[in-house]
């Protein structure tokens, strides 16, 4: 093979002790049909590298502006060295001091055919034509080698042409190139330059000395142009055009004649609501597991979305399926409940036990039938001709066809809700199918995400609950417990699967991770979890996590937390100017009497008036409190989570009786927690969940006031607090300056600390601690440490600062409070309302808002 010194210019120029492309060292086989990549590349300048498979190796084109579909706009295509087969599979970034330095994604690839019957000699005349099948090129090109503009010029400049084909755009507006993620990865360039997402799929080297038998995305994108146009001056020979249909249905053939064993399913992307505009259409979104059925001859085999073979889990639905013309389906298997709606958690205990007679095996997708490839036919060819199959079924109830709803999505949404439904999908009845790309969209009536298993708790004999976690950047990071949703026979079920993957070692990392206690049980993190819950906490945390069963048909590495996407920046969708009805500040106010709901919790009395006068001449009710904490609740829930938490009561409002309660009383709601502090017979009041705000809105408190103690551990500190109390004639400038100089103080030993208000006049400073590996910091040592900070502020600036709380002295100066630094000793929590005149908060601060003019 030719390819060793062909590649000596290659690996003359690279330093792979550094670089992560491949040397070229490795032995990859040829292709029985050519394969070709294009890879975009932010070296020094943005380029697109044009590589096609000749002779063991990949000639390759550094084009400037990119490929184009207007044959008019000749694509500058400067010939660089020859780069090795498995080149074809990098995507990475190379380091800035190397060759090439840069992010390079793989922008399209796929297969492609020379014209001439030695596309080697083709490239030493100057003119190579051929024809690709690509994720994103389709149709004829050509490379033409030009002349030198200068003498001595040794750039080998060709021009990249496309050819009049079907696939030819005249009108000049390349949108071809707004196309900005891999096909192999799904990452765009920012991703891969951070290391984001996972690694791109395999292509050159997936198989041997053929093409994958899966690798559908590129084979199976689309016809090869079917002619040249034959009427211009400069138009090929007739009988060139008719050689050039040929080879392109010879590159088609793998795709036509021969049915794939897999194709990647098309994928969904969340969205926060359904697209709107012409040509979308709504499906249901089931609650079971994404099955590909590929019928051949009279035998069924079924497949998950992954491509694991899962024909013996659905007997039942693979002998009903073996009748189906020969063909590729997609759809989703489901249990259904009595009540007609489908049950992620009935479908698991169907699997668990064998059961799967009753399962349904809902299809709304052709891919492949009677030897003809459907993928590139528009859905809605493609769903006419699943409708057709399935009816001939007649009554048989085991496989469904799915009906599209064309319909307004919000509409279709609201049904969906009604009826106890997941969600809906939204596709576009003229899209043809995409494997792996995530061009339908989803929308759920309840949040859901799927999560890895990092342990578990028991309360002797009783199960407790799951300890979620997520894969981040390659670390397991913890995202809470999921506390509801076991059932006797859940557990029955899932226990032994917990048990055999215990271990002694704690799977999370990270400073969230839950520490060893009594009760906490540590798995290998393979188990997935799909749960229902009420949002992520501003830490990325579950809320409210409720379990519904565990998945066997992905692997815990490729769970991501899944976020959705603003509806508007998807293509083809129209902005309308309807509001989500989760929009918290758009509730209408209930009818005098009435009780309202805010995240499911009852608000009795919610036009209460809690404040006269917010500074702006406008009551606050007790409903617009709970509304305010339901929408500023995570971050205030991370301030005083695991902590002993005071109230300031005040049911009549600011102008009524106030009361202090530490302690739980009869009666207590279940959304607030408590915790047994030494010392103390009663257990004191602790909220660890936005739920607990509002049901503390609910028993009208107005202020809430947390320990400083560690999360968790009442005896360890915390952080410090330090409390700055200016007189009465001390104006806010002199307040702010005396923080700058506290933080620059703190700054100087290494310590961080932020500011915020307090509500009133004063400023806080606080400074977060950590304990010592050796020896535990407690109260007293923490007290003395702040103490001596503030005295020496004190003695350094006596006629302005002052540490004893003696009124007769405060007249000009600040009170630098340290007693905060107590066991017992509390302070107003961030983000907490005021019992004050003018509804006042204390408010977070960054340093450079603490200034002169605050």
């Amino acid at each position: 093979m030719a390819a060793s010194s062909e590649l000596s210019s290659y690996q003359a120029r690279r330093d792979f002790s550094k670089t992560p492309e491949p040397s070229g060292e490795n032995v990859v086989m040829p292709s029985e049909i050519r394969r070709f990549v294009i890879q975009k590349h932010a070296a020094s300048r943005l380029h697109y590298d044009f590589r096609l498979e000749v002779d063991g190796v990949l000639k390759s084109w550094a084009v400037a502006k990119g490929p184009s579909l207007d044959p008019r706009d000749k694509r500058l295509a400067v010939e660089v060295e020859d780069h090795p087969l498995d080149y074809g599979d990098f995507e990475g970034t190379i380091p800035k001091d190397q060759y090439g330095g840069g992010t390079v994604q793989l922008w399209d690839r796929g297969y492609w055919l020379p014209e001439a019957s030695d596309p080697a000699a083709a490239i030493g005349k100057g003119e190579l034509k051929f024809v690709v099948e690509g994720e994103r090129l389709h149709g004829g090109f050509v490379l033409v080698r030009i002349k030198n503009r200068r003498a001595g010029d040794k750039k080998n400049n060709w021009l990249l042409i496309k050819h009049r084909d079907e696939y030819a755009r005249n009108n000049n507006e390349d949108t071809l190139l707004a196309e900005d993620r891999s096909v192999a990865s799904g990452r765009t360039m920012a991703d891969i330059a951070t290391g984001k997402g996972r690694g791109p799929k395999p292509f050159i080297l997936a198989g041997k000395n053929h093409a994958p038998p899966d690798a559908t995305w590129n084979t199976n994108k689309g016809s090869g142009p079917e002619s040249r146009a034959a009427k211009a001056a400069s138009q090929e020979p007739a009988q060139k055009a008719a050689g050039s249909k040929q080879r392109s249905r010879k590159l088609r053939s793998h795709a036509l004649h021969r049915m794939p064993e897999f194709i990647a399913p098309e994928l969904c992307k969340l969205v926060d609501r359904p697209p709107s505009g012409t040509g979308w259409v709504h499906e249901v979104k089931f609650d079971g597991y994404r099955i590909q059925a590929r019928v051949e001859n009279g035998h069924a085999v079924l497949r998950t979305s992954k491509g694991l073979d899962w024909t013996h889990k659905f007997a039942a639905i693979a002998r009903t399926a073996a009748s189906l013309p020969n063909g590729i389906y997609d759809g989703e298997v489901i249990a259904l409940t009595k009540k007609g709606v489908p049950d992620f958690a009935i479908l698991q205990a169907a699997l668990a036990e064998g059961k799967t007679n009753d399962l349904i095996y809902f299809v709304f997708d052709l891919l492949f039938a009677s030897g003809d490839d459907f993928q590139n036919l528009s859905l809605r060819e493609r769903k006419a001709a699943l409708e057709r199959i399935i009816e001939k079924l007649g009554s048989d109830l085991v496989i469904r066809y799915v009906e599209h709803f064309d319909a307004p999505g919000e509409s279709v949404l609201e049904n969906a809700r009604k009826m106890s439904l997941e969600g809906i999908i939204s596709k576009k009845l003229d899209d043809i199918y995409r494997p792996g790309q995530r061009e339908w969209t989803k929308t759920k009536c309840r949040p859901g995400q799927e999560v890895v298993l990092g342990g578990w708790t028991s309360e002797g004999d009783r199960f407790r609950s799951l300890l979620a976690g997520i894969y981040r950047d390659n670390h397991f990071v913890y995202v809470g417990r999921v506390g509801t949703g076991f059932s006797q026979d859940v557990v029955r079920r899932i226990l032994p699967r917990l048990k055999d993957l215990t271990v002694d070692k704690n799977p999370f990392e990270g400073p969230n991770a839950p520490r060893d206690q009594i009760g906490i049980h540590w798995l290998k993190p393979e188990l997935i979890a799909q749960i229902e819950f009420a949002g992520w906490t501003s830490d990325g945390n579950i809320r409210i996590g409720a379990f519904k069963g565990l998945r066997e048909d992905k692997s815990a590495s490729e769970i991501a937390v899944e976020h959705p996407t603003p509806v508007e920046r998807i293509e083809g969708t129209e902005r309308v100017t309807w509001k989500p009805n989760s929009n918290i500040f758009a509730t209408p106010k209930p009818k005098t009497g009435a009780n309202a709901k805010v995240i499911g919790i009852v608000i009795s009395h919610p036009n209460k008036v809690m404040w006269p006068d917010a500074g702006d001449g406008e009551p606050v009710t007790k409903l617009d409190l709970a509304h305010y904490y339901a929408a500023i609740g995570d971050w205030v829930i991370k301030y005083i989570q695991g902590r002993p938490c005071s109230i300031v009561r005040a049911p009549d409002g600011i102008g009524g009786e106030h009361f202090f309660q530490r302690h739980a009383i009869q009666g207590s709601s279940e959304l607030l927690n408590t915790i047994k502090v030494s010392g103390d017979p009663e257990p004191y009041l602790q909220i660890d969940a936005v739920e607990g705000l509002i049901e503390a809105t609910q028993i009208a408190a107005l202020e809430l006031h947390p320990w400083n103690c560690k999360p968790d551990a009442p005896e360890i500190p915390g952080r410090l607090v330090f409390d700055l109390d200016p007189a009465p004639d001390v104006d806010l400038n002199a307040v702010i300056q005396c923080a700058r100089e506290l933080h620059e103080r703190l700054s100087m030993l290494g310590l961080i600390s932020f500011c915020k208000t307090t509500g009133g006049k004063g400023l806080h400073v606080v400074t977060p601690i950590s304990q010592p590996k050796k020896r535990i910091l407690d109260w007293s040592v923490a007290k003395t440490f702040a103490k001596a900070i503030v005295t020496q502020m004190a003695t350094d600036s006596p006629r302005r600062y002052m540490t004893m709380m003696a009124k007769k002295d405060r007249s000009g100066r600040i009170f630098l409070d340290y007693l905060r630094n107590d066991r017992r000793s509390t302070a107003v929590a961030l983000l907490s309302t005021r019992a004050r005149v003018g509804a006042t908060v204390s408010m977070p601060l960054d340093w450079e808002q603490v200034r002169a003019g605050l």
